[in-house]
């Protein structure tokens, strides 16, 4: 079992300076608390207490090549060699733009900035200039970012979500402006029909719709069949822009992102997380007649860090080494048996579980057996105590994934890294 006495301790310190002792709420909790790290390698992560953990956190997705690659950072220390800001265009940035429009079917031009929730808002003006309109369509249980225009029912307490046909709008936060409300309608995901009608009522208020095409951040949940295909056709019947969110899914599904998996083209896409291996960038990706209108000014897009020297060096030696198809096949061979073992674990135990995704990236669920096909299904139907009680009694086992679920598989994990986690998930399983 593993001590945690050093992390605790630098916690109460940290919260003697630090809001909370972490520098995002999405590291903060109890069950299981912060810890404190001091290297990561491979597939693996060390904290100050001297505890090596088999990572499938992963920084929250980015480290599809695993923690510190060597050809990502090689790149990165060579170009550094050559200064970081040069507020100024260089080489790298181009190479990397082209390779994306070679990748990405929805990339015809690109843009750069340093997170998901700064390139959202760049698709989202754009969106609105394009089509002159205001109002956005979003989904229940979708993460867009933490600004106050999309951070909007995304995990809302069921007691406050409204009616399954018209869903209230539920800011995520206290200090959140509620004028930012009037300008989104809420739906339920993986629901035709109630879309269908939004759509037929308000499709000249509408400039865009945005969505996950896979709701990675709620159970990473999948489109129904034939979903993305008719939201798709819903977007150009009526002139809105589709955008799908990739900053999860993409670059870790494929290449090409989900778009590519499932054969839908957005109008525009956003990129993030994966795509520079661990360092801070987003793209967004689009069809040139949209993206024209930041080409020209007319919508602005700016940022001092954007398309830096560090971050286009990590994307350029990060889509290197994923062109090699190998890197795809592992990850889906190895999540996929994973996730066969930890559900084989969980029928064994009779311990009713779910899991769902692709294989690089999926969610556990404690569910009561009930099918799970949206935010509400996932809400009503999911242990969340239960998985964070299991998230923390595998951390004693050597096991790290996100609490609330989400497991992330990285080109550094291995085969006897699987052997080893679902040894400690039965060990773990039966403390819980």
């Amino acid at each position: 079992m593993s001590t945690r006495a050093e992390s605790q301790k630098m916690l109460e310190r940290a919260c003697q300076s630090l809001a909370g002792g972490v520098s995002s709420n999405v590291r903060a909790g109890k069950i299981p608390p912060p810890l404190f790290f001091v290297r990561g390698h491979g597939s693996r992560i060390y904290d100050v207490d001297g505890n090596s953990y088999i990572d499938y956190v992963l920084g929250q997705g980015p480290l599809i090549l695993g923690h510190s690659p060597a050809p990502v950072l090689e790149a990165v220390r060579e170009a550094l060699d050559q200064g970081q800001l040069y507020a100024g265009q260089f080489e790298t940035e181009i190479l990397v733009s082209e390779k994306l429009k070679t990748l990405i079917p929805c990339a015809e031009l690109v843009r750069y900035s340093n997170s998901g929730s700064e390139i959202v808002q760049a698709a989202l003006r754009v969106a609105r200039a394009y089509t002159g309109r205001e109002k956005i369509i979003k989904f229940e249980g979708h993460y867009h970012g933490w600004f106050d225009n999309v951070l909007i029912s995304v995990h809302p307490p069921l007691d406050s979500v409204g009616p399954y046909e018209a869903p209230t709008p539920v800011p995520g936060t206290l200090g959140q402006a509620r004028s930012a409300l009037s300008d989104v309608i809420v739906l339920p995901w993986n629901n035709l029909e109630l879309l269908e009608h939004t759509v037929e009522r308000h499709a000249d208020e509408i400039a865009a719709v945005i969505l996950e095409p896979i709701m990675c951040n709620t159970g990473c949940i999948l489109p129904k069949v034939g979903y993305l295909e008719r939201v798709r056709e819903l977007c150009r019947q009526h002139g809105i822009v589709l955008i799908f969110d990739e900053i999860i899914t993409g670059f870790r599904v494929g290449l090409g992102g989900a778009q590519q998996y499932f054969g839908v083209t957005p109008d525009l896409a956003v990129f993030g997380k994966a795509m520079a291996g661990g360092f801070p960038i987003s793209c967004l990706a689009g069809k040139r007649e949209l993206m024209e209108l930041i080409a020209t000014g007319r919508v602005n897009h700016s940022g001092t860090f954007n398309s830096n020297v560090m971050v286009m060096a990590a994307s350029w030696a990060t889509l290197q080494a994923l062109e090699d198809g190998r890197v795809y096949e592992h990850l889906y061979r190895l999540g996929r048996r994973l996730m066969a073992g930890l559900q084989e674990i969980m029928n064994r135990a009779g311990v009713q579980a779910q899991l769902s995704g692709l294989g690089p990236m999926f969610h556990l669920a404690f569910d009561d057996g009930e099918p799970i096909y949206d935010y509400r299904s996932f809400a009503l139907h999911n242990d969340m105590g239960k998985g964070q009680r299991f998230a923390d009694l595998l951390l004693d086992h050597g096991v790290r994934f996100i609490p609330r679920g989400m497991w992330y598989l990285s080109a550094a994990h291995t085969d006897e890294d699987v052997d080893r986690t679902l040894e400690a998930a039965e060990a773990a399983l039966r403390r819980l």
